[in-house]
């Protein structure tokens, strides 16, 4: 379940605005603020099947855009190369702490901007 709700969030967070009003709120409020189906649905005045309809719905809207787009899995694979990159820089003495300070700079700026 853990690792269900880490890709939805990730993916909520690349294709969020993409949803309805009233699906990024449930989304919101089931994944990210911990809200029952029920307390959910006291809280927008639909049942809670409308809840689980929508909540099922924005998941599977959340993949479709990831199966057509794929932002997720490129962060994912630039993250990784990113990583990669830094290990062997500081394998080879390159990132040392007294040495190439603008490069671990510049590094770090791009690692932020992930």
């Amino acid at each position: 379940m853990l690792k269900k709700t880490i890709k939805i969030t990730m993916l909520f967070d690349f294709y969020g605005s993409l949803l309805t009003e009233k699906q990024q709120n449930i989304i919101n409020s089931y994944f990210y603020n911990d809200l029952s189906l029920s307390e959910i649905a006291d809280n927008i005045g639909i049942s809670r099947q409308g809840v689980y309809d929508h909540l099922h719905r924005s998941e599977e809207n959340l993949e479709d855009y990831e199966a057509k787009l794929g932002l997720l899995k490129k962060y994912n694979r630039i993250r990784k190369n990113i990583n990669d990159l830094e290990d062997m820089m500081t394998a080879k003495g390159i990132l040392a702490e007294d040495q190439n300070q603008d490069l671990r700079k510049k590094l770090e700026s791009i690692k932020s901007i992930l």
